[in-house]
């Protein structure tokens, strides 16, 4: 290949990556926009300093003066090393959420300093490429190679556009040096045309192993933005769980209340259980006679004392006011009746604070597979009647 068809070549391939690096940094600008992740606002400022980087080399070509060279120099080293470095620091919010790679004044000072030293001292098309090159190869390699040694998940296509870039940035890099060597050199003469046309083509090879690079931070966002979604949702099922266990609680006595008698019924239902429905006896004479303070203390008092009578798989339940309902299963009615007297010997005279206070028990059983409510309303029903006969003496 000539030198006219590798200059052909060289413009048509960098217009190739001018308008792929447009797109990039057009859809990286608009997704940092919609999503404000800190790796996203780097790429974002990564993929615009490429584009300028792009823009000078297309300028340069087409208005091909050497006398713009340093400028030239200027911008696109500045522009590529910018490029280079802000997409590192991105990929370090990946792995180090909250953390930077250099601060932003660290960043601009040294970008300023290798830019400018570049176009004082490089003046030639290909010493520009071999400093600029080498750069970005052994940086997007040795963080590939970081990223990798991370161990994090979901950035595999990113450390493989890394790598890939950093590859082709290092085959460009040793492409120039051919290029720079002396031609009459027996061992190097055969390669040299091959490293021009390869240089000329350099810029369809960026754009693949780029786009790659794009592949890679979309995917990596993505799956971070989906681990984020499912723990965040994690957490509000742990939250409504959380809530649903204070709303069948009842503050007073530590008891679940009646909203969680539904969920109880369902785990008793199969295999049956006792239910024994309690009252206190003469609870509203306490309130209005000593106050809702020592009501309250009664309430306490008896519940703890049912929690001790019975056994730790047993529900008790705060039924309401001062009714409570305790679902036992597997307890048959001679073991039901021991846990109501080891209830009364617990309560002995029944007294609080010189305040005394009984109680009345109903009892049903619910068969398996049995209708709770129809045990329930039975439960019930015999507690008024042991009430009754309470108050007759019986």
């Amino acid at each position: 290949m000539d030198e006219a068809q590798q200059l052909l070549l060289w413009r048509w391939s960098t217009i190739v990556q001018l308008s792929s690096v447009t797109m990039a940094a057009a859809f990286f600008a608009l997704l940092a926009r919609t999503n404000r992740r800190p790796e996203l606002t780097w790429w974002a400022r990564a993929w615009a300093f490429n584009l300028l980087a792009i823009f000078v080399t297309s300028l340069f070509w087409a208005l091909q003066s050497d006398a713009w060279l340093p400028i030239v120099s200027l911008l696109y080293v500045g522009g590529k090393s910018a490029f280079t470095l802000l997409l590192m620091q991105g990929g370090w919010a990946m792995i180090r959420p909250g953390g930077r790679l250099f601060t932003t004044r660290t960043l601009t000072i040294g970008l300023v300093v290798f830019a400018v030293a570049a176009a004082v001292l490089l003046r030639e098309v290909a010493s520009v490429g071999i400093a600029q090159h080498s750069l970005l190869g052994i940086a997007f390699v040795t963080f590939a190679i970081v990223l990798l040694r991370s161990h994090s998940d979901g950035l595999t296509w990113l450390i493989a556009g890394f790598a890939l870039r950093g590859m082709v940035a290092l085959a460009e890099s040793a492409a120039y040096i051919l290029l720079m060597a002396e031609p009459s050199a027996a061992t190097l003469a055969d390669w040299i045309p091959l490293a021009g046309s390869f240089v000329s083509a350099s810029s369809s090879l960026d754009t693949g192993a780029e786009w790659l690079l794009v592949l890679g931070c979309v995917l990596a966002v993505s799956e971070r933005g989906r681990r984020q979604l499912e723990n965040a949702n994690q957490e509000l099922m742990s939250a409504q769980e959380n809530l649903r266990r204070l709303a069948d609680r009842d503050a007073l006595t530590g008891t679940v209340n009646r909203r969680a008698l539904r969920e109880i019924f369902n785990d008793v239902q199969a295999s049956g259980a006792m239910l024994l429905f309690f009252d206190l006896d003469d609870f509203k004479k306490i309130n209005d006679i000593h106050g809702h303070a020592a009501g309250d203390t009664c309430l306490r008092l008896f519940a703890n004392a049912l929690r001790e009578s019975f056994r730790p798989e047993d529900h008790v339940v705060r039924y309401g006011g001062d009714e409570f309902l305790v679902v036992a299963p597997g307890l048959d009615d001679a073991a039901a009746r021991e846990r109501v007297e080891e209830l009364t010997g617990i309560m002995g005279p029944g007294s609080s604070d010189g305040i005394s206070y009984g109680f009345s028990v109903g009892m049903s059983e619910l068969a398996p597979g049995g209708s709770p409510e129809a045990a329930l309303q039975i439960a019930d029903q015999n507690m008024y009647k042991a009430k009754h006969r309470e108050r007759r003496g019986e």
